[in-house]
């Protein structure tokens, strides 16, 4: 009762998440917008592409025509069956038909099963046609006709987005009769793959019991799977594993009922689709008995050991970003900002290698137990922000400029503190006496704090897509994600307080370790730069990047004076300055390259602006804090190839600059199904036309092949994509 209770309870847990998710990807959108004029040829909606086909662009007064709706889905995404499984709607389609030509019910295909967490959904990705058939009345006069739907789907991913779209086709009323056509293409696919009523010969009967449902499916030979989608929903539990048992003329088949279900169903609709044999429709009466347990050499269906490695994929995918993070952890330590801290802690665990060796060992828990708690509190405040429907993602309290202004002063007062203007931390933890160890492993707690806090503005390698991964899963695996990320940046210093023999291979204590502390301060008072250069943007572009620039001026103007202090009276050290002087004079004196395209500032009236010439329209969401989105505009945006791409193709240039919080780029965001920045759009030609999100990380290629295919108009890039 117990379980039964907990499992119903990770069901509506799941639920509530689809239901968030539906909701951040319909709230940015009032109403939802139709696209297509009701025109022949592909339509296409975000995240996939719509259209109407037939077999034959003719149809015989008095005869039939197959035709069908063709979904197209970005990879990732997908829609549902007619029985959507345990969230989802699957499409509708409403005709407008000229008198005389009428349309049947809109068939779909066998499904596959979707696991979003601990539920499972039916439905298709990559791509699926929806057969309809069409009959003309003998009386239909021979000349062209033109057939008009209106479409609607939910497509889902990690969120759900409605659409909709008008759609139409051209046909041509001839005499007939006429051949029949030949089932090519996707609706031709499809058609073979539709599930037809048993055959002559087959059955299916089902008995159930409290807990589950027996199906006996006769086909006439051993069948060594199937698997079974009912038609009606609440009838089984979808996630459940299928177990089958070949028999001698077919397969039995133990169904797991409906957590939810007070009483057993009457009949059961279901389509049972055989690796072998292909899928079949069946409506039998479900009467009540006693269910055997499955034999213990049971196994899944092909079908659904197929879903099992959907599963393990996904598992994989849980594992990977768990490893993922551990790693973008580890390398975390040698990011400017978090360095520094941990050289800290390193020349602290040199001082203290008098200290006993359980003392020391004590020390590296302490740090990593400030780092794992630091890293928690973020991502409860994380779950709380999401479940309040806030936009999520690292890096977002800088659009703070109060949390901006004190980590700016804090990485700054590091900086100082290994400039050799005074110690921190090391007189913590190589104090004496009872009274002062408490506070020596309180400091390398707060340490482990500290590491974790200089630690966000810092996007390491492997971390973009581990975080990005965390931020849309249950909390419990958003937990997992974040708390490897915390273990791969304590792991170093952890890793040297369990064996601090490692030290050893160091030399001694003594002047080179000023030296290198002196070193390592000079990408701590870089990074106080950038922070404060930041913190500027957030208040106002004008002149704070010529303000940076003669901030890095005095930087390396105190590199110069250090070099001096030194070695003083040394020629070396005499002409090293002179030249690092020069460097620095010219850095606040060279002219900032300037883009070489206008970027229009994004909002509402310039979108609809840009949107209305008709040429295609790209947008750059990015912020001043955001390390990636600089990266990706300087290597990539503002290089020679793409700018002259985006010119010779028209391409109407609009920069969202998220820097500070803006509602209207945080909507926009939304509807794209983003949460963060870097994000990059692409609005093929047309009034109408729906965006193309490119990936975070840009390459010069990912960007021209981009511009090549969404410059083109909808049908023809359509049949592009289909053509690869």
């Amino acid at each position: 009762m117990m379980g039964r209770r907990w499992n119903g309870i990770v069901r509506a847990a799941g639920l509530a998440w689809l239901t968030l998710g539906v909701l951040l990807g319909g709230s940015a959108q009032a109403q939802i917008v139709e696209v297509g004029n009701g025109g022949p040829g592909p339509v296409k909606a975000e995240h996939l592409t719509a259209e109407l086909t037939t077999l034959s662009p003719q149809i015989a007064a008095g005869g039939t025509l197959q035709a069908g709706l063709v979904l197209t889905m970005q990879e990732d995404w997908h829609v549902y069956w007619i029985n959507a499984g345990d969230s989802g709607e699957p499409p509708a389609i409403h005709w407008t038909l000229p008198t005389g030509l009428t349309a049947g019910p809109m068939h779909f295909p066998p499904p596959s099963r979707l696991p979003l967490g601990p539920l499972m959904d039916f439905g298709y990705e990559d791509s699926v046609a929806f057969p309809v058939l069409l009959t003309a009345s003998p009386s239909m006069q021979p000349g062209k006709v033109h057939l008009d739907a209106h479409v609607s789907w939910l497509v889902c991913s990690s969120i759900c987005l409605p659409g909709k779209a008008h759609l139409g086709i051209d046909l041509k009323v001839v005499k007939g009769p006429l051949p029949a056509p030949p089932a090519v293409g996707a609706l031709g696919t499809a058609l073979s793959e539709l599930p037809s009523p048993l055959a002559d010969g087959m059955s299916a009967s089902a008995v159930t019991d409290a807990k589950q449902i027996l199906v006996t499916l006769k086909t006439g030979s051993r069948e060594t799977g199937a698997q079974i989608y009912p038609y009606d929903s609440e009838v089984i539990d979808n996630a459940a594993e299928q177990r089958v048992e070949p028999v001698t003329d077919g397969a039995e088949v133990w169904l797991k009922r409906a957590e939810d279900s007070t009483s057993p169903p009457k009949t059961l609709h279901a389509l049972v689709e055989f690796p072998d044999i292909g899928a079949f429709d069946f409506t039998v009466p479900v009467t009540q008995g006693v269910v055997p347990a499955p034999p213990l050499a049971a196994q899944t269906t092909p079908s659904n050991r197929s879903d099992q490695d959907q599963d393990q994929d996904q598992a994989l995918t849980a594992f990977g970003a768990i490893g993922l993070a551990f790693l973008g952890g580890l390398l975390l330590n040698l990011m400017p900002c978090v360095f520094p801290v941990l050289f800290l802690k390193g020349l602290s665990l040199l001082h203290s290698a008098s200290e006993e060796r359980g003392r020391q060992r004590l020390h590296g828990w302490m740090y990593t137990a400030g780092v794992v708690v630091s890293f928690w509190a973020i991502v409860a405040g994380l779950l709380i922000l999401r479940a309040g429907g806030r936009e999520l993602g690292w890096g977002f309290q800088l659009q703070s400029p109060g949390f901006v202004a004190v980590l700016a002063s804090l990485v700054f007062f590091l900086g100082l503190s290994l400039a050799g203007q005074f110690e921190l931390g090391l007189s913590l933890t190589s104090a004496g006496g009872e009274l002062a160890r408490r506070p020596g492993l309180a400091g390398s707690f707060f340490t482990g704090m500290l590491a974790t806090v200089v630690a966000t503005p810092c996007m390491a390698p492997l971390m973009g897509a581990a975080v990005g991964f965390a931020l849309v899963q249950q909390a419990w695996l958003t937990f997992a994600v974040f708390t490897s990320l915390a273990l791969g940046l304590a792991v170093p210093f952890l890793a040297l307080t369990m064996q601090p023999q490692w030290t050893k291979v160091l030399p001694p204590p003594g002047a080179w370790m000023e030296t290198l502390k002196h070193l390592v301060s000079v990408p701590l008072f870089a990074t106080a730069i950038w922070l404060t250069w930041v913190y500027g943007r957030l208040y106002s572009s004008d002149g704070t990047d010529h303000m940076a620039w003669l901030l890095c001026c005095f930087l390396v103007l105190a590199i110069a004076g250090w070099t001096l202090g030194r070695w003083p009276a040394k020629w070396g050290a005499a002409v090293a300055a002179m030249a690092l002087i020069a460097v620095a004079l010219a850095l606040p004196l060279h002219q900032p390259e300037v883009d070489k395209l206008l970027w229009q500032p994004y909002t509402e009236a310039n979108f609809k602006a840009a949107r209305a010439t008709g040429d295609p329209v790209f947008i750059d969401f990015t912020a001043a804090w955001c390390l990636s989105c600089q990266v990706n505009e300087r290597a990539v945006l503002q290089s020679g190839e793409v700018e002259r791409a985006l010119e010779k193709n028209h391409m109407q240039l609009l920069k969202a600059d998220w820097t500070q919080y803006d509602p209207m780029i945080t909507k926009e965001l939304g509807s794209l199904g983003r949460s963060g920045v870097p994000t990059y759009v692409i609005y093929p030609p047309g009034k109408i036309s729906n965006a193309d999100v490119l990936p975070e990380v840009l390459t010069k290629q990912i960007v021209l092949k981009a511009i090549r295919t969404d410059a083109k108009p909808m049908g023809s890039q359509t049949k592009e994509a289909e053509s690869h």
